[in-house]
Parts: C-alpha cells; structure tokens; sequence
C-alpha cells in the first residue's frame, strides 16, 4: 500500500482539499475554505498547514468565533447543501464560541465542519491555558459541550483516526436525511504527530448528493390518502431549496391543482404571484394561509421540520387529530411526525414519483379559486402597511426624541421598501426578533431561492455575519440584511470582514428602543414592559446609539435616515456603492402585522395579576384545539 507521511493536521487540509462537487455541470471544491481564528491551541499546526495550502483551501480571518462560524452556516444555505465551509478555533473560549453556531446549523440541517484545538493527550502539561478541569473525569473537556448540537463528534487522540473521522464526518454533512454539523476535536499534541497515511485517502474525490426515492407502499398509500381529498394542500418547507425541487413542486402543484403555502424556510419555493401560492402559514404567517390550513382535509408537507411557528403548536391544521398529514422528507424522524403517513424520500424525486402516482388528480376549482380570493385579501393587506407614510423621526428611539413614537416607520414599511425595489438578483437575509415575521409576510419575492430567515434556531447575531457568508456563495447577488438594534449590538464585528474582503452588503438597521418584539409577546400575555425596551430596563439614561457612525468606523459606506422615503433614495445610493452600505432609521417598537395564529409560551398558572390570569385563560382554551400526539 502507497503511503505518505504527514501530521494530523497535514491530513486534515490536504483532505478537505481533495473532495470534490458537481454544481451545474462543472467541478468545484466541496470545501470552499476555512474560517479561522488562531491562538495557542490550533496556530502553530493546523495554521502552519492551512497556510501551506494557499488557495488549494482559502482561510478567511474572522473577528469572533461565533459570526464566522455562522457566516459558515449561511454560506451552506445560500448554496442550498451543495458547497461547504469549515471554522476552527482555538481551545478554551475560542471554541466554545462557536457552539451557538452549531446550534444554529443543527437545528437548520445545514452542513458545517468545525474543528477546534483541544488540551493535551498526554495530560503531562495540565492544566494549560484555558483549560477547564475535571476532576472525576479527565477525558471530558470543554468541547464535549458540542455533542448536543452535532450531528458527528469525534476527538482524534492518534493520527490514524482520521482514515474513519474524516469520511464519516464527511457522509453526514452530504447525508441528505441526516445533514448537519461535524465537530472534530484537536489535541494540540496530536496535531503535530505523524504517520504514514494510505495516499488513496487524498485522491481526488468528486462528490454527489443522494436522492433517494420512496418506498413503493408508502408512496401507495400517500397517493391513496391524497387522491380522496377533496381540500388538499401543500406545506412548503426548506427542503424544497435544498433538493433544487422548485420547479418540480411548481409543476406538482399546478397538474393537481393544490394551494401551496410556505414555512419560514420554504419561503420563495414559490414566487409570490403565483395564483397557487397563499404566502406563509404559522404563527409568523398571513391570515390567507392560515384560512387554507383551516379548513385542509389533507397536507402534504414537503421538506419541513413542523416545527410550532409552522404548525401554530399544532393548532393551524383543520379538525386537529382529523387531517390527514403526509410527511414528504428525506429524514424519516421528520416524515412521520404527528402520526404522519411517512413518504421518506428527496423531495424532487419524491414529488415526481408521486405526481405519477395520482395521475390525472386535481384537486376541486372551488377550491383553488377560494385559495385566489384568500391570498388577494393578504396582499392587498400587506400593501396597505408597507404603504410609504411622509413622516419624519428625529434622534434615537433608544434614547431621547422630539416625535412621538406613533410618527416612525414600522419594520412592515422598510420591507416594502425592499420589496417593492428589488430585481431578480436581490437576495434578503435576516433572523431573530421582529423582522421574522414582518419579512415572511412582507417579502413577496419575484425570484426562487431569494430569502434567509434564520429561524430553525432563531438567533439573534446572525444577520450581519450570515450575511457575509451569503455574500461569499452568492458573489453576483445583491445579499440585503435587515437586523434590528438588539441583533446588531449582539454582533456586528463582520461588517468589518464584509469591508476586509470586499463582500458588499445592504444593510438595513431599525433602531425600535430595544428587545421590541419580546416585549410585543411580554404584553400580550398580560405582563408590563420590563427589561426589554430599553428605556423600560434599569438604565441610569437612555442613550442614543449612533449605528451609521459605529458602522462607519469599521469602514462601511453610511448614513441615517429619518423617513420612509429617505430610505428609497439611500438604497440607490447603497446599490451603487463599491462596499458594504449601512442604512440607520428608528421604527416603531409597537406597530407589527397582524395575523398569524395561536402559540403555545409558557404563561404562570396562579398570578395575582388580572391580565396575566386573562392570558392563561385564553391559553389554556388556545391548547384546547391541539393536534396531540406524535
């Protein structure tokens, strides 16, 4: 057997380099590069390796562990699972940065390889820095903090682990069933050592996704369950980006005849005006979708998690336990969820095979024609308050001002302005806090795969730094970020990667006072505002932030504005911009869009307020109407 002699870390990198993809008829790196922070626990091997590797494995630097880690997520989806990154970090803090964003891509199916520097194997120097000892259990070290959020997790203690490590962390982040985060733990020691590695290991090797087709009695008994509906409709969630199955369901839907609507990640499977679309169901959706779930006999759901924001925590479907669900997804654990007919298959192949199956079914006219009347009454609703307003604000809602609150913009009016100017290459991403829902609702893209709401994990700091990772994926695309000021005061350090690297950005900043959002949803379960609004938390003063002067000192192109026509003019100015632009404006901390439907939070049983007793009440009688069960 042929081998070659090299360290741990040398195998690592020459590995990634060698694997392969086909996207679009020609062959590309499956790993486009690596993040990276150093320090002490990956610098002086892993570094070294990466840094003779060149442009075999691009390094990006980053500025926090986190943002690079999720701007690594983002770079995933915004390649819809084709292409992938890695981040590595050091021991200690460095690597439990980046927890979060395994979170994020774990609860997202998104692949991302992390490969963070660990203590010594031999324990002779311990403890070292940033160390965190264990006294019962000296094998246990932080990065053991990863195995909840990982779909693999391996720690290499001898060389020759990564003949196994390596491809099986591989096949799970290309697995389209079980797709998600690897995390491989690196002594420091280990990573210096050497051994004679087989060559057969670094040969070039080009890479295809699965699409695994359905199983001939489950398919049967799908199409059985779909051909007797006579009120079918189709959920439409992220798989359906990740499988390229867009068309496919289009055409599915239009032969049959069956209304679609959307999940938070499914969002653009459809384009907006496409008679068949009634926009997006949920707790974060239109009253149009909603209506449809209402009264549906049958679902065919299609690539989602149904997760509670879809499901309204299993309120949303007609009759509860009476609809019939049939789960079309490559993972069986998601395809049979709430005693669903499992259709355990890629969703493309899946909803071809099945579109065969039903033949020459189409659902009733009268059906079809009540999801049109629906889905014009929610458009015709969300241009009424995206509707621009010649209002004007003046200083910082998180501080003082000279206008009441009820002259701001709201976040429905900045979306509109987004949508009502963009073209095919616009590509809008955001995550937590209030933008889910105004932009779910009020983004009625003309284009596919044109939007990333982060809300698998909904976290709050994802939005500047996936917009960069988005950007990297998607270089002739306008990427458009819209955060809110808590988003962006969490992390925001990636604006100056975005300037570094010359991945431009359009980003949008709504400064609404604080957490507005949460305290939206503190309210409305019969609490006061408390600690989220900050001028509702224990501050000695309020203070303005001036985000364009921050963003600028990190090089950003900027400016402040005070309208919503102001805002129309200074996105001409920031598409015509050769750098990342930043866009600041106050909104409104309590003007939202109306709709969406029950969900389930944890409200107190005994109170001595009357409101919040009011709010158990209605919770409680909110349950009542829960599909149970799994």
């Amino acid at each position: 057997m042929e081998t070659v002699r090299m360290t741990t870390s040398g195998a690592i990198v020459r590995y990634l380099a060698a694997q392969r993809i086909e996207i679009d008829g020609q062959t590309v790196p499956l790993f486009a590069g690596v993040f990276a922070i150093f320090g002490h626990g990956n610098v002086t091997c892993l570094g070294h390796e990466l840094e003779q590797a060149g442009e075999a494995l691009p390094t990006w630097r980053g500025q926090n562990e986190q943002g690079m880690a999720l701007a690594a997520v983002a770079y995933a989806k915004a390649n819809r699972r084709r292409r992938i990154m890695a981040a590595t970090s050091s021991i200690g803090p460095g690597a439990t940065n980046m927890v979060t964003a395994a979170a994020v891509a774990m609860a997202n199916r998104m692949p991302l390889l992390l490969l963070a520097g660990d203590t010594f194997n031999s324990r002779i120097p311990d403890p070292v820095l940033q160390q965190v000892e264990h006294f019962g259990d000296p094998t246990v070290t932080v990065n053991d903090a990863f195995k909840p959020v990982v779909r693999y997790w391996d720690r290499i203690t001898t060389p020759e682990q990564l003949v196994h490590s390596l491809p099986n962390a591989l096949g799970v982040m290309l697995d389209p069933g079980d797709c998600g985060p690897a995390f491989i733990s690196l002594p420091q020691d280990v990573q210096g050592e050497a051994f004679d590695f087989p060559s057969r290991l670094f040969e070039q090797a080009v890479h295809e996704i699965s699409r695994p087709r359905p199983d001939t009695g489950q398919l049967r008994r799908a199409a059985a369950a779909l051909a007797a509906a006579k009120r079918p409709l189709i959920v439409a969630g992220g798989g359906v980006h990740w499988s390229l199955a867009e068309d496919r369901l289009r055409t599915f839907a239009e032969a049959h005849n069956i209304p679609v609507v959307e999940t938070v990640a499914g969002r653009t499977s459809f384009v907006a005006d496409h008679p068949l679309n009634c926009g997006p169901i949920g707790v974060t959706g239109c009253t149009s979708a909603n209506a449809m779930a209402a009264e549906a006999d049958a679902v065919l759901a299609v690539g989602t998690r149904l997760g509670d924001f879809v499901t309204g925590s299993w309120t949303v479907f007609a009759g509860g336990d009476d609809v019939q669900i049939i789960g079309l997804n490559a993972a069986r654990f998601d395809a049979s969820k709430h005693r669903s007919l499992p259709l355990v298959a890629d969703a493309r192949e899946g909803l071809a095979e099945l579109g065969d199956a039903l033949a020459d079914y189409r659902a009733p006219e009268e059906w079809s024609d009540r999801a049109s009347s629906e889905t014009s009454q929610y458009h015709a609703y969300i241009d009424k308050i995206a509707a621009p307003e010649t209002v004007a604000s003046a200083g910082g809602s998180s501080g003082d001002s000279d206008i009441s609150d009820d002259e701001l913009p709201t976040y429905a009016q900045v979306v509109g302005v987004v949508d009502r100017l963009a073209d095919e290459s616009t590509y809008v991403l955001a995550a937590a806090g209030g933008f889910p829902g105004e932009l779910v609702n009020g983004w009625r893209g003309q284009t596919v795969h044109s939007f990333d709401c982060e809300y698998g994990y909904s976290c709050m700091g994802y939005e500047i730094s996936g917009g960069w990772g988005a950007k990297m994926a998607l270089p002739d695309r306008e990427v458009v970020v819209l955060v809110g000021d808590g988003s962006y005061l969490m992390m925001n350090s990636d604006l100056y990667s975005t300037v570094l690297t010359g991945h431009k950005l359009i980003v949008i900043v709504c400064d609404n006072g604080g957490y507005a959002v949460i305290n939206r949803l503190q309210l409305a379960q019969g609490g006061v505002p408390f600690n989220n609004l900050i001028a509702d938390s224990r501050v000695q003063e309020p203070a303005a932030v001036d985000f364009a002067a921050h963003a600028g000192s990190m090089g950003c192109e900027t400016e402040t504005v005070t309208s919503i026509a102001e805002l129309e003019a200074a996105f001409g100015r920031a598409r015509a911009a050769e750098s990342t632009y930043v866009i600041a404006l106050n909104t409104h901390a309590y003007r939202w869009t109306e709709g969406g439907s029950f969900w389930e939070v944890g409200v107190p049983e005994v109170s001595t307020s009357p409101d919040v007793r009011a709010a158990r009440a209605a919770m409680d009688s909110g349950k009542a109407d829960q599909r149970v069960g799994w």
